[in-house]
């Protein structure tokens, strides 16, 4: 019973800080179910819900394109992303070669490096190379991800050797070990570092905005922000938003399950 008392001041603070954490979101979506041109948060409640701006915004040209091209964005990089941070992180971890030492901590380097910094001379190359206004020119210049790298490889030390010895007594390739080996062990880290870099291109902003110069290429993010030059209302730009929020909660969900086993096998070690 008094360890149960101790805990209440915990749980009390936690508590508070998952009303702050949550309002903003709960008051987007009062906003997006408000009825247009009705006054509401914060000068007032709305009267009634509705749905009305939702359709209107599902059915609204440019926005299943925007949602179609950020979908194509943070997939394909995460897809990318996973399957060369995983083998870069498994050659750093249990490969030995001259220079590996240096190379990572170069490559680590580069995490010190502010995106804003590279930004114009990625620009340039990217336009030099036909790259602006289309895909590969969005999703390329972001695949170099060095914590992605970083986290592989510090998880992947944590294996045993044995595993890897063992494979090769029995004659099993690089890549088989690759397949059979590193991917069902790191299933976890890769589920947990999947989730973080489809939210970060998801919402990534600035290099879409800079590359996707019109509605074949513009994500999400960017044309969200058109919106809000027209004359368009407030109710309509929050469901908008609420929409956007959608796929990141489904892909948080779905994963939730690798992202606790990530945690646990962490803690064991």
């Amino acid at each position: 019973m008094t360890r149960t008392r101790r805990r209440w001041p915990l749980i009390a603070l936690l508590g508070v800080l998952s009303v702050l954490t949550v309002s903003p979101f709960a008051a987007m979506l009062i906003v997006a179910l408000s009825p247009a041109g009705q006054p509401t948060l914060p000068a007032q409640w709305p009267d009634s819900l509705t749905l009305d701006n939702l359709t209107r915004v599902l059915s609204a040209s440019g926005f299943v394109g925007w949602t179609v091209n950020s979908l194509v964005y943070a997939v394909v990089s995460v897809v990318i992303i996973l399957i060369t941070a995983s083998m870069a992180g498994y050659a750093f971890a249990k490969k030995r070669f001259p220079g590996r030492q240096v190379m990572f901590w170069t490559f680590l380097a580069t995490m010190m490096v502010p995106f804003q910094a590279t930004l114009i001379p990625t620009f340039v190359l990217v336009n030099s190379l036909d790259g602006v206004d289309t895909f590969w020119g969005l999703i390329v210049p972001t695949l170099a991800n060095s914590q992605a790298v970083f986290l592989m490889r510090q998880f992947i030390l944590g294996l045993p050797d044995e595993l890897f010895d063992a494979a090769k007594v029995d004659g099993a390739s690089e890549l088989r070990v690759y397949w059979t080996i590193v991917v069902p062990l790191t299933r976890p880290v890769l589920a947990t570092l999947g989730v973080f870099v489809f939210l970060w291109h998801w919402n990534d902003f600035l290099w879409p905005l800079v590359v996707g110069q019109s509605d074949a290429t513009r994500t999400l993010t960017v044309g969200l922000t058109t919106l809000r030059t027209e004359e368009i209302q407030l109710s309509v730009l929050m469901a908008s938003a609420a929409i956007s929020v959608v796929p990141c909660l489904l892909v948080f969900f779905l994963l939730q399950r690798y992202l606790v086993n990530s945690i646990a096998m962490t803690g064991l070690k």
